[in-house]
């Protein structure tokens, strides 16, 4: 009977799982959508992309002629809606400035930022998480007050500074990493050390006081009265709860990461979409900036999308309230 019900309870939460990945689905299609009606009126807002395209002594005709070619003459709606229904299929136009599609020009400037975005992920947890952990089994301790300094002064130090001060230390006084390039595991270390650590001290302060918080909990004084070690409580039972929170903000962090990575890839010279995108604006190449827009935004939903089905699944809970 207990298989039974086993089998039961599994049954009735499968269409309840398929109605929350339906909901989050909905909601991903919403803010893409969302994202580039914004993106798309903001880049037609700032400025004429045609002065910067043609020279300064061009006459009416040939300004008027170009926007014609561009399609800039026609109400924006109009251009939005040739810009989505071509964009669905994978077309985003062409570079004005290069001549090429803007599709594989910003994927092929995509894995590089990716890439660093993850390494800087890793590098938050690898500091955040044992450092918040030890600083709340630590309360009010030396080591909970180095901790708290770390936190503060990690979230005071501009990424810049911290970035070039890497270059200065490791590159050019140390010689022991290439001061910017891309291409092997040398050049990783720096950037996403740089992008890491401008993260850590926040995910490092949730960790803190979610473990101070779940650490207090009757089921965790249970487990320590049935002799159970002290590890096992910390990690298998304590962390597991105080978790649900971290991740949540990691997705949210995901997208800061990415913004974060165009001041890392200025820094560094890192190859990456967002360099490509800060230039692309510089110039008013609307096609590029509008595919890069809606690719990152796509990643970020996408990404927080499956930190929702992963709390979901570590929370039943939150689930069942969605």
């Amino acid at each position: 009977p207990r298989g039974r019900g086993g089998r039961e309870g599994a049954g009735a939460g499968r269409p309840l799982m398929r109605r929350y990945l339906a909901r989050q689905l909905a909601q991903l299609v919403v803010v893409v959508i969302g994202i580039s009606i914004l993106s798309f009126a903001i880049l037609h807002v700032i400025g004429d992309p045609v002065l910067l395209l043609l020279p300064q002594n061009a006459g009416k005709e040939e300004f008027g002629r170009y926007r014609h070619l561009l399609g800039l003459d026609r109400p924006i709606y109009v251009q939005y809606w040739t810009f989505a229904s071509h964009a669905v299929r994978g077309d985003f136009g062409r570079s004005w400035y290069g001549d090429v599609p803007a599709f594989p020009l910003v994927m092929q400037r995509m894995p590089p930022t990716i890439y660093l975005t993850f390494a800087g992920l890793a590098v938050a947890l690898l500091i955040a998480v044992p450092l918040g952990t030890l600083a709340a089994l630590r309360r009010h301790s030396i080591v909970d007050t180095l901790c708290t300094v770390f936190a503060t002064a990690g979230q005071a130090l501009p990424l810049f500074w911290f970035g070039i001060m890497l270059i200065i230390v490791l590159s050019v006084r140390l010689k022991l990493l290439p001061a910017s390039g891309y291409g092997t595991w040398q050049h990783f270390l720096m950037p996403s050390l740089s992008l890491g650590m401008a993260f850590a001290p926040i995910t490092m302060r949730l960790v803190r006081s979610g473990m101070i918080e779940v650490m207090s909990m009757d089921y965790i004084k249970t487990a320590r009265s049935k002799g159970m070690a002290e590890r096992r409580v910390v990690w298998k039972h304590a962390f597991r709860n105080a978790s649900i929170p971290v991740i949540t903000v990691l997705g949210l962090q995901f997208g800061q990461l990415l913004g974060g990575a165009i001041i890392t890839e200025t820094v560094f010279a890192w190859p990456g979409v967002a360099s490509l995108t800060v230039d692309s604006i510089r110039n008013q190449d609307f096609p590029v900036v509008q595919c890069a827009v809606v690719l990152l935004a796509l990643i970020i939903v996408i990404v927080n999308l499956i930190v929702d089905v992963i709390v979901g699944f570590i929370d039943p809970r939150i689930r069942a309230g969605a």
